[in-house]
């Protein structure tokens, strides 16, 4: 049996803002926006590409609490380009050595092994990581 991860739930304080962050300046498709009377609104988004969702769920005193979540692109530099063009602050590449976290992507471009990461208006967090075709990780 097949056990598929669908959503991850984003807790965020203003739905529009979110929705407007998400849908522009990281380019996730708009799936669903769906209101029911005052109080209930679901904002759905799915990455180009992706399998999994995001569903964006109004409450204030979590907003900004999800951190890790990651993205996983073909090609680190690309995806950097389209979301710093898109108007979305990003961090600079970085990778990791046996000494902690290193600036740069992996001198080698080895798959697993480039990073930056960014996050939405509310400070919910994603890596985005390189895996590139047929790549093998770094040993």
């Amino acid at each position: 049996m097949d056990w598929k991860l669908e959503v991850v739930v984003l807790p965020v304080s203003d739905m529009d803002r979110a929705k407007a962050f998400y849908g522009e300046k990281a380019g996730f498709n708009v799936d669903v926006d769906h209101r029911a009377g005052e109080d209930f609104r679901v904002i759905q988004l799915t990455p180009p590409g992706s399998a999994c969702s995001i569903t964006l769920m109004r409450n204030e005193e979590a907003a900004g609490s999800v951190q890790g979540l990651h993205l996983i692109v073909s090609d680190i530099e690309a995806a950097h380009t389209e979301l710093t063009g898109r108007g979305a602050t990003v961090s600079e590449f970085f990778h990791f050595t046996a000494g902690g976290q290193v600036s740069g992507p992996d001198p080698q471009r080895a798959s697993y092994g480039s990073f930056f990461s960014f996050a939405d208006p509310d400070g919910n967090g994603w890596l985005v990581q390189e895996v590139r075709p047929g790549g093998e990780p770094a040993r």
